[in-house]
């Protein structure tokens, strides 16, 4: 009998490594969008947190395993991204996504990613839905768009503007958030006079600037992303309107060249923040990501850059808690253990029931060239 055992033993052979995980290396995917009028979002993320791959790579890894990021691109389109997800899980082998970019999209491909038992990680994506109902699979780094709305229509009660509009994105990501929006104008106080639809390929904004400019609100709220930003901010100043601009932070990504666009008219426009400054250089993570930066010879600077960057060490840190054995099970532990920390300075909060990562949420104000000003 003992010798049957031994033979059983040996005939099974070592366990087998965690899927996308060898001795050498750690294979991470993504799916977002790098073509089309939405770009800038996925192509700074991409940059971020491959700055920060990068970077640790260089210095032997995690765990002495190095990251290899695999991306494709969806162009925005959900469907496009669920065909992406199914093959970064089926034929690259990952072990985990990262990155994902836009409601509808994440929508998309969550269920293949709980199908699979693969972890979701950081997506660039607020909605309100990911995080009231808790996903075991999904962990966030940037705070919601629940804490970004709030953040502005509590700004403008404060500021005793009690009657607000709001444009948004015709989209899953547009129509949910508006949904928050309502509720916590309500809950405030501050009444929604109007709110009008934009779609993200739409050329021609003066038909939604007629319309709001009609309402007469106190101040405007975009809830939208992608260069239909910049089409509205052009047709809302040749309007001559003169109501204040506010946007939650996937508004804008291409400050600087938005403001030569509009030659400047993106001035006065207030947006929600839910990173530091990339000039911040006193934060440390700031501080990080400006070296890592410079060493790199990197060209691309955005707040949507530096969020990827963050993002990817705070995913790095629970590898490295998660140890040597790496699983995916392991991963999804270790993250839940990870409490209250801070990642370079930047606060972060996690536990078994709390996957939301940040609240951080700031307002600034865009400058005629495209700098932000608190």
């Amino acid at each position: 009998m003992v010798g049957l055992a031994v033979a059983g033993v040996a005939w099974a052979g070592p366990a087998a490594a965690e899927t996308g995980v060898t001795d050498t290396r750690i294979k991470v995917g993504q799916s977002a969008v790098f073509t089309g009028p939405a770009k800038d979002f996925g192509v700074d993320y991409k940059a971020g947190i491959a700055l920060a791959f990068d970077k640790v790579n260089k210095t032997g890894g995690v765990n002495g395993r190095t990251l290899e990021l695999v991306s494709h691109d969806d162009a925005y389109e959900p469907k496009k991204t669920a065909e992406n997800t199914a093959k970064l899980i089926d034929e690259d082998k990952v072990f985990a996504l990262i990155g994902y970019v836009a409601t509808g999209n994440l929508i998309a491909a969550m269920p293949l990613a709980e199908k699979a038992g693969v972890p979701m990680f950081a997506p660039l994506v607020g909605t309100t839905s990911f995080r009231t109902t808790h996903n075991r699979y999904l962990f966030h780094v940037r705070a919601s768009y629940e804490t970004e709305l709030r953040k502005i229509v509590g700004h403008l009660a404060t500021l005793g503007i009690n009657n607000i509009a709001v444009i948004y994105q015709n989209s899953a990501f547009g129509k949910s958030n508006l949904d928050t929006c309502l509720q916590i104008a309500q809950g405030l106080k501050v009444k929604v006079v109007d709110s009008v639809p934009m779609e993200i390929a739409a050329t021609d904004a003066k038909p939604q600037v007629a319309q709001l400019t009609k309402a007469q609100p106190g101040a405007v709220v975009m809830i939208m992303a992608g260069k239909m930003v910049e089409v509205f901010l052009r047709d809302y100043r040749a309007a001559g309107a003169a109501s204040p601009l506010y946007t939650i932070s996937v508004g804008i990504t291409d400050a600087p060249g938005s403001a030569q666009r509009l030659n400047g008219g993106i001035e006065g426009l207030v947006t929600a923040s839910i990173v530091p400054s990339p000039q911040a250089s006193r934060m440390g993570i700031v501080a990080d990501y400006r070296k890592d930066r410079a060493d790199a010879g990197e060209k691309i600077d955005s707040y949507t850059m530096l969020e990827g960057y963050i993002a990817a060490r705070v995913f790095v840190e629970g590898v490295k808690r998660a140890g040597k054995a790496l699983t995916r099970e392991g991963f999804i532990k270790a993250m839940e253990d990870m409490g209250t920390t801070k990642i370079g300075d930047f606060p972060l909060q996690y536990g078994p029931n709390n996957h939301n990562g940040s609240n951080f949420v700031d307002l600034e104000m865009y400058t005629r060239s495209g700098s932000l000003r608190r």
